[in-house]
């Protein structure tokens, strides 16, 4: 999930568009994040300036009087929003469980950048989920501070992963695990 933000991020910003719901949630919630980093980076303020031009023409192009909204449409959105939101939700949370942890282990986030081999400013974004930590980062900080690895990794799928696997289910006569695609 966090490299995918990484990977829109920079997606967009190459390409100069937003291809899906998806990414169009997940461009808004970066767009905020940079709009928090700037203090501390002023290079955030030329690119959170690109990525709200991308963001606005993406909804001018999609969600304006002229585009035709589908219930599938609608279908789409209503999941990008909530697995952007529970993204959003999860990086929070485990922001909050690496900060106790450092401080249970008397650490601050720049030491933690210098176990890593990252700079202050790297270690910040990181931590809000502007650029993914490495599965390396994340191995040593589950080694190093105890942290279940299911509070350092999120697991999501893409709305049409979720529709082939529920479609498989059914096929399956398997109905009652498809719940367990949502639980996380």
């Amino acid at each position: 999930m966090e490299r995918e933000y990484e990977q829109v991020y920079q997606a967009i910003l190459r390409n100069k568009q937003i291809s899906n719901e998806l990414e169009f949630e997940r461009a808004l919630i970066i767009e905020r994040k940079l709009r928090l980093l700037i203090s501390e980076n002023p290079k955030y303020k030329e690119i959170r300036k690109q990525l709200r031009a991308i963001i606005k023409e993406y909804e001018t192009k999609n969600w304006s009087n002229d585009s035709i909204i589908t219930e599938e449409k609608l279908k789409e959105s209503d999941y990008a929003e909530l697995l952007a939101e529970k993204e959003r939700l999860f990086l929070t949370k485990r922001k909050e469980i690496i900060k106790a942890k450092l401080v249970e282990f008397n650490l601050n986030q720049q030491d933690l950048g210098k176990i890593l081999n990252h700079s202050k400013s790297y270690i910040s974004e990181l931590m809000n989920g502007v650029y993914p930590f490495t599965t390396r980062d994340l191995m040593i900080i589950h080694r190093l501070l105890d942290i279940k690895i299911k509070d350092l990794i999120s697991i999501t799928f893409p709305l049409e992963d979720i529709n082939k696997i529920e479609k498989t289910m059914l096929q399956l006569g398997r109905k009652d695990l498809i719940s367990r695609l949502y639980d996380s």
